[in-house]
């Protein structure tokens, strides 16, 4: 078995700003990494994500950026259980996963955003940071949308 998932959403704005929305840690800062994010997504660079409602500021290596097309980033992996409130409990695995963003311009003017993640080993705890990373990316990409369209941080508040 291959642990891995794909997330996916529909943004209403060109391809342009959907991507800018993710690689300038001003905006990402806005909406996602509530903490702040360290530096622009740029191919070789480390950059840090902190959010506010997840301890600690995390090491986010930047493997590829294709504007406007995809961005590839690798960070540590973590297993143990990070679905529920108060359940943060888990512990560096020794490895990395790998997170590829994709932005797809649609017929209609709007982009297309998916986000997979890959590289979890095949254990219990493996499975399971994969699912609390589904349902970051998730979040992660209502977000983005309400951002980029409305102006609107909807992880404010949400973990609370």
């Amino acid at each position: 078995m291959d642990l891995k998932f794909k997330v996916m959403i529909h943004v209403g704005r060109p391809v342009e700003e959907v991507f800018e929305a993710v690689a300038d840690p001003k905006q990402l800062s806005n909406y996602f990494t509530t903490g702040g994010a360290s530096g622009r997504l740029e191919p070789g660079k480390t950059v840090t994500w902190d959010f506010h409602d997840f301890p600690g500021a995390f090491p986010v290596e930047v493997d590829e950026v294709v504007p406007n097309e995809k961005i590839v980033l690798r960070w540590d992996a973590a297993e143990g259980d990070q679905l529920c409130e108060g359940a943060h409990d888990v512990t560096p695995a020794g490895y990395k996963t790998t997170v590829t963003m994709s932005f797809k311009p649609t017929d209609d003017g709007r982009t297309l955003v998916e986000i997979e993640e890959k590289g979890w080993r095949e254990t219990e705890g493996g499975l399971q940071a994969s699912y609390g990373n589904c349902m970051g990316w998730s979040h992660m990409l209502a977000a983005l949308k309400m951002w980029v369209e409305h102006r609107i941080n909807l992880r404010e508040g949400a973990y609370k």
